[in-house]
């Protein structure tokens, strides 16, 4: 069986909305964990690469303490220039401070110390060490070094880090996608058997529907009344028929520029037995009104409109229809809907009365052609004092000025 193009967008629709919903959770998800983990890792690298300067820093800042010592033991036999001596002592990579009692430099690469008590510790993302010598040999009681290289070697390892993340992010969000496509298949394959049973159906359908309305319009010597009622629940067959092969509809027509306020009138005399058959009145208040659209989409936006507000009037209510100045308004005054559920009306299948029949597809077409032709929906209902759909068509001008023939 073919698929016709509408059911493909539609079915299309459905999946990416469900796939882009498992996708903004499993992607959160991942998301949460993955920085928690880039966290800890950030974490304990840092801790890590911290110890390690510790035990680097210490080690080389005794190697210093040991030449001086070793210094000042050979001072004795001769005179060491302490400066020179100091300042061309070598040592790691580290810049070196050497101090006296006073904490005054004797020699010192490094411009400032702020403490002097703490063998380790981090200022500014520079790494400091403090070894005190209280023998003070060559007048030296403190040696300071300090380390640059902290702040940078933890940018980068943040970098890193961060660019992993966003590697596996990439790579989970991927299989995300393919297992979110693998997983709606059963329901992509439940959809389109459901779309065919319900086009089989129709169609089956369709051609009993057209039989009751021939017949209909052929009999003679019955009872106006009851010709009237099986006249009008053939149509309302009619218009269910049409609603539901609207979507499952292959051929693609072209939109055009209608007449509106004609297309009303012509739907709302087709439906009126219907209405007639609830006791419902219909008023129009039409002025000539040009729109851009399909002409099957106009029939199916008022009889659903139409059909939706006879439907949920009771015996003896009215029906009002007004187009002016490109806004149209399907008024009732039947049960109305509660507030905190219209919301929820124009979902596909979702049935405001169980008792009113319907398949809760009606409002749903509604919704589907006003997005497609940008038409502005609003509600406007309070429970127990009726119904009015309000929609705004956009204001488009006729090419090179063409309109239709009244």
């Amino acid at each position: 069986m073919t698929t016709s193009k509408e059911r493909v967008i539609v079915l299309t629709s459905y999946e990416r909305k469900s796939l882009f919903r498992f996708l903004t959770l499993y992607l959160s998800s991942v998301f949460v964990l993955l920085a928690i983990i880039g966290y800890l890792f950030f974490e304990n690298n840092r801790a890590s690469m911290k110890s390690a300067m510790k035990f680097e820093m210490m080690y080389q800042s005794r190697m210093l303490s040991s030449k001086i010592i070793m210094a000042a033991m050979k001072e004795k036999k001769r005179k060491i220039d302490r400066i020179r001596f100091l300042k061309n002592l070598k040592h790691c990579r580290f810049e070196v401070g050497y101090f006296d009692k006073n904490k005054k430099p004797i020699y010192s690469e490094i411009k400032h110390v702020t403490d002097f008590h703490t063998d380790f510790y981090v200022n500014d993302m520079k790494c400091y060490t403090v070894t005190e010598d209280k023998s003070g040999h060559l007048g030296v009681y403190y040696i300071v070094l300090k380390e640059n290289e902290l702040a940078r070697t933890l940018r980068e390892l943040r970098i890193r880090i961060i660019g992993y993340l966003v590697l596996s992010f990439i790579l989970m969000g991927v299989v995300g996608y393919f297992l979110g496509r693998l997983f709606l298949q059963p329901v992509r394959e439940q959809i389109e058997s459901l779309d065919r049973f319900i086009s089989d159906t129709t169609h089956e359908l369709n051609t009993p529907v057209s039989a009751i309305l021939m017949t209909v319009q052929s009999l003679r010597g019955i009872e106006n009344k009851k010709l009237k009622r099986l006249e009008a629940s053939a149509k309302r067959l009619s218009v269910m028929y049409s609603s539901l092969t609207y979507r499952l509809a292959g051929k693609v027509e072209p939109d055009e520029w209608l007449r509106f306020d004609q297309i009303i009138e012509s739907r709302v005399e087709y439906i009126r037995d219907l209405a007639d058959s609830k006791y419902v009145s219909i008023a129009l208040d039409l002025e000539p009104t040009l729109v851009y659209m399909n002409e099957q989409s106009a029939y199916r936006l008022i009889d659903n409109l139409l059909s939706n507000a006879i439907k949920y009037s009771d015996k003896g209510d009215s029906v009002t229809i007004t187009l002016q100045k490109n806004v149209l308004k399907v008024k009732d005054t039947g049960i109305g809907i509660d507030k905190e559920k219209q919301k929820d009306i124009f979902k596909r299948f979702h049935r405001e009365n169980e008792e009113r029949g319907g398949f809760g597809i009606g409002l749903d077409i509604v919704l589907a052609i006003c997005r497609k032709y940008k038409i502005k929906l609003e509600l406007e209902s309070k429970k127990g004092a009726g119904s009015t759909f309000v929609l705004f068509f956009p204001s488009r001008q006729p090419f090179n000025g063409l309109r239709p023939s009244p």
